[in-house]
């Protein structure tokens, strides 16, 4: 039913709005415009730091030594337990990929790309003079995204029976139907000792979510220590100075960020700069690569 509930809130069914998002969450109505536009705006920095989550979890894996096969077998198996502890989020997340949801082709893009490039290396891998078109590889994540939209939306909670048969429909096209048959036969489970937490820590934080827009306004101060809103804003490629200056707010009020600078009080620009704990927090976010090709991942701090 949670997964049914998220679907339906997606879509607008049960008429999403800030009043229940904040009665949900336990904030005020001020503090959540301080954070965000509206509810749209939420949603996606909701749906923005899930992928970046999940990547967190998932590049080590199928960025590990073996085949491709091996290692996209293996985060799959990770990707489908993940999926079932956060049921209701994953439901929103595929239904945003398939098309729903508020609009943000950007975010969208980012992901499908990461996802059909994943796909696409087994191009590579192909057998000997078997020709496949760039498309095989979207082809395949339509369907795959389509048949987990459809479990989730029924609230099915055994997707962990659904890597064999995901793997059978990506690898057929690419290395054949006895590697594809093989699959089908093959028992996959989650490495051991795993759970569902990013370098030992949980995947969600109760203090703080990096989304994928407050990483680039620390790695704007980062980059240009003692910048102002608008040359934060310019950095991080925000285009909204608004926008810029919630994030720079919320990042001054959980101790990530300060201003030196006289401020506009007193007519003068803020002059921001990275604490201790943003310096340790942007370090993290450097180690990693971001969702969908751009060089960093989010992680939570």
């Amino acid at each position: 039913m949670a997964c049914e509930r998220g679907w339906a809130a997606e879509r607008g069914d049960e008429g999403l709005s800030v009043k229940a998002l904040v009665a949900r969450a336990g904030v005020s109505r001020r503090t959540f415009y301080e954070l965000f536009e509206n509810c749209d705006d939420c949603l996606l920095a909701a749906l923005d730091a899930f992928f970046a989550e999940i990547a967190v979890v998932l590049t080590a894996l199928y960025e590990g030594d073996g085949r491709w096969s091996q290692r996209l077998g293996a985060a799959l198996v990770v990707l489908l337990a993940l999926v079932e502890r956060e049921c209701e989020m994953a439901a929103l997340a595929v239904s945003y990929l398939l098309g729903y949801g508020p609009e943000s082709p950007q975010l969208r893009g980012r992901v499908l790309e990461c996802l059909r490039g994943v796909v696409d290396e087994g191009r590579s891998q192909a057998v000997s003079g078997q020709a496949l078109s760039p498309l095989t590889a979207e082809l395949v994540v339509g369907s795959a995204l389509t048949i987990l939209h459809a479990r989730l939306r029924a609230g099915s909670q055994q997707l962990g029976a659904l890597v064999g048969p995901l793997m059978w429909t990506i690898v057929l096209p690419y290395l054949g139907p006895a590697a594809a048959g093989r699959e089908l036969e093959r028992t996959r489970r989650p490495p051991t000792g795993f759970s569902p937490t990013a370098g030992g820590e949980p995947v969600r934080s109760p203090v703080m979510r990096v989304t994928y827009r407050t990483a680039r306004v620390l790695e704007a101060i980062a980059l240009v220590p003692g910048a102002s809103n608008v040359e934060v804003g310019a950095h991080a490629e925000i285009p909204d100075p608004g926008q810029t200056s919630k994030l720079l707010a919320r990042l001054a009020r959980l101790g990530r960020a300060e201003t030196r600078g006289a401020g506009w009080a007193r007519g003068a620009p803020n002059e921001w700069h990275l604490t201790d704990g943003g310096r340790e927090m942007e370090s993290t976010i450097t180690r990693r690569s971001a969702l969908a090709g751009d060089p960093r991942r989010v992680r939570d701090a």
